[in-house]
């Protein structure tokens, strides 16, 4: 174990410019925490629990995070990429993602009304099973990104661009789109628009 993370709970703290490639940071509490620029990929999180923390411009790719819990977690400008967030610890689940490069994650599964993915880039990753009632998606790229029996009700999409999402294989109720991207909610009608 690194020296950075040698104690069970942190509070306060900051952490900026560290590689920790591949360590395990399992059962570790952090409150009110903010890494800043640092290299967490392939790291285990296993168990661990943030609490308001904060995360930019850091690399989250490949993290292992069963059992990890997210309360009031901010994600900035930051890259993750093949991450399974599946299997996390959902009681009190609160979480935003603005600016960041999510690509191959899989969020299947999971009740995350009110969560924000903004500005950024979602590619391959799975929405099944979700409950995204009131998510905001404004300006980010979806390509590739599956939805499939989520609730999307009150979700806003605006802005958003490269999006396939069937109407009836999720619940859209009042959910918000713009012009022209809204047409792609045809296509699973396989009909033509002229």
């Amino acid at each position: 174990m690194i020296k950075e993370f040698e104690e069970r709970a942190y509070d306060n703290r900051a952490l900026q410019g560290v590689s920790l490639q591949g360590e395990d940071i399992c059962r570790k509490e952090f409150s009110n925490c903010k890494f800043i620029s640092c290299n967490f990929n392939e790291c285990a999180f296993k168990s661990s629990l943030f609490i308001d923390c904060e995360f930019i411009r850091c690399n989250l790719s490949n993290i292992k995070v069963d059992h990890c819990s997210f309360r009031g977690v901010a994600f900035n400008d930051c890259k993750l990429v093949n991450v399974s967030f599946a299997v996390i610890n959902p009681f009190l689940l609160s979480w935003v993602f603005k600016g960041c490069k999510i690509e191959f994650c899989n969020f299947g599964g999971l009740k995350m009304k009110h969560s924000k993915f903004v500005e950024s880039v979602i590619r391959g990753t799975d929405f099944i099973n979700v409950d995204l009632e009131g998510a905001d998606f404004k300006g980010s790229d979806l390509r590739d990104t599956k939805f499939h029996n989520a609730v999307l009700k009150k979700a806003d999409f605006a802005g958003a661009r490269n999006y396939y999402i069937d109407p009836t294989a999720n619940k859209l109720k009042k959910a918000r789109f713009s012009a022209p991207e809204v047409l792609s909610l045809l296509a699973a009608f396989n009909i033509i628009v002229e």
